[in-house]
């Protein structure tokens, strides 16, 4: 892993975040930077607020009905609630979440709609950006002999690839992940991990993981959420070495809880 630049310019920007539920608090003012061009890591057990994290960062949050912000997010030093256009923000903050979410089209359509939308429709140029994100999310090999047939027929490991490639032909500058391998084998997973790594040279990434050692694998800097708070922030290896300063921490990377 390589570790990110000392003092790399801040990419994402948290002030005092609350995000609540119908008025029940889900997290609770938490504050941190996220560097570019860094593998950002979130653990934590279930209900500690990650996902509800996510979901503030490019405006999610306007999807789910009853859910409720404070605080702000910086994007390259911008409050991501002062984008008249929301549909332009989410291009630069890409996700993927859990499970593979395969539109009902075939899969060089799948990975074509994005361009298509911001109005590339030459078939040399979609060509060019389907081969190049089918490539970035090692699926090409596998698929390149049937991009008509549909998405939805691709492997369960195979349609979280697509998934990917369909959020890098966006272009984004953020790339948030949900838990990317939770329905997906181990030999897939540890490819995905290989892509992502390869991907920290080009954009940003923010990582939500349920596997303590994927977090060590990938990320630079981790955070811990518990129960609605940011326990600490740190180096990532640090949370393995016992060098972290809040018990709570050392005990969930241990598996004593979670």
């Amino acid at each position: 892993m390589v570790a990110a630049e000392v003092g790399a310019r801040t990419k994402l920007e948290i002030e005092n975040l609350t995000l609540s539920y119908g008025g029940k608090t889900a997290l609770r003012d938490v504050s941190f930077k996220v560097r570019e061009n860094e593998i950002f890591g979130i653990i934590g057990p279930a209900n500690s607020g990650k996902t509800s994290f996510l979901r503030a960062l490019n405006r999610m949050n306007e999807l789910v009905t009853g859910m409720g912000v404070e605080g702000r997010v910086l994007f390259d030093g911008e409050d991501v609630n002062t984008f008249e256009n929301v549909f332009a923000l989410r291009r630069r903050i890409g996700v993927v979440f859990p499970l593979p979410v395969g539109l009902p089209l075939s899969v060089y359509d799948n990975v074509a709609l994005s361009p298509r939308l911001t109005g590339i429709n030459k078939k040399a140029d979609l060509d060019e950006i389907v081969e190049r994100c089918l490539t970035r999310a090692a699926l090409w090999d596998e698929v390149k002999d049937r991009l008509d047939a549909l998405g939805s027929l691709l492997s369960g490991g195979q349609q979280q690839r697509l998934t990917i490639a369909r959020a890098l032909s966006q272009d984004p500058e953020l790339l948030l992940l949900d838990e990317f391998s939770i329905a997906v084998d181990p030999v897939t997973t540890m490819r995905i991990e290989d892509v992502l790594k390869e991907l920290r040279s080009e954009m940003t990434i923010v990582m939500v993981t349920n596997l303590v050692q994927q977090a060590r694998r990938l990320a630079e800097r981790t955070a811990f959420f518990l129960n609605g708070e940011l326990v600490e922030v740190g180096e990532t290896e640090e949370f393995f070495t016992g060098t972290v300063q809040d018990v709570r921490t050392r005990e969930y990377v241990e598996g004593k809880f979670g």
